[in-house]
């Protein structure tokens, strides 16, 4: 089966559609040049109305590792999502202090990238054409992957089940794709499902 990651969430009413849908995970983002930002106390409160069936990820850029482990130990997210320089080293130091998943995004553009990812200590590795930038990668480039992935960036829900059935991934990550007028849209977040839970 394919997981379902819904990200960027910002509002109550985000969470609640989220509930009625039901994905496999969520992610709120812990960064300040993101207009999907979120404050630790915003977060928090939106988790407190989260399901108990849905894990929430903190999608963070160049952030200590130490800010991130005290989200985690608040219960304020349950995944790490890292979308920075974070290397391998960084993974260890986190890993020190949580014992909770971590995700590392690899922004494709190459073999070269598939290669780097395949080779990241952590839990997961999530697949993008670029942070937030809402267009696909050649997907062309995912032939012979060996590890399991986050397939992200340009997905919608006319193209989720195309990307489902060439790549078979994981999880398919969505945040521009749910969106009408820069806020998730509930009709979106439905067809989205829909058309993974179809093929699957």
């Amino acid at each position: 089966m394919t997981r379902i990651k819904f990200c960027g969430l910002t509002r109550p009413c985000d969470i609640e559609n989220a509930n009625e849908r039901m994905p496999e995970y969520i992610g709120f983002v812990f960064w300040p040049k993101s207009r999907r930002n979120v404050s630790p106390e915003q977060a928090a409160e939106l988790k407190k109305h989260l399901s108990p069936g849905i894990k929430s990820v903190g999608v963070f850029v160049n952030e200590s590792p130490e800010k991130i482990a005290a989200l985690i130990s608040a219960g304020t997210i349950d995944i790490a999502q890292l979308h920075g320089d974070e290397d391998n080293e960084y993974i260890q130091t986190l890993r020190r202090l949580t014992d909770a998943e971590i995700i590392k995004a690899f922004r494709i553009r190459s073999h070269a990238d598939i290669a780097a990812a395949e080779k990241s200590a952590a839990d997961h590795i999530l697949l993008d054409s670029g942070m937030g930038t809402g267009s696909t990668f050649e997907w062309e480039l995912l032939r012979g992957i060996q590890r399991p992935y986050f397939l992200a960036g340009g997905l919608d829900a006319v193209n989720v089940q195309e990307a489902v059935n060439f790549l078979r991934p994981f999880a398919v990550d969505v945040s521009s794709g749910i969106e009408t007028d820069g806020h998730k849209d509930p009709a979106k977040m439905a067809a989205f499902v829909k058309a993974v839970r179809q093929y699957d």
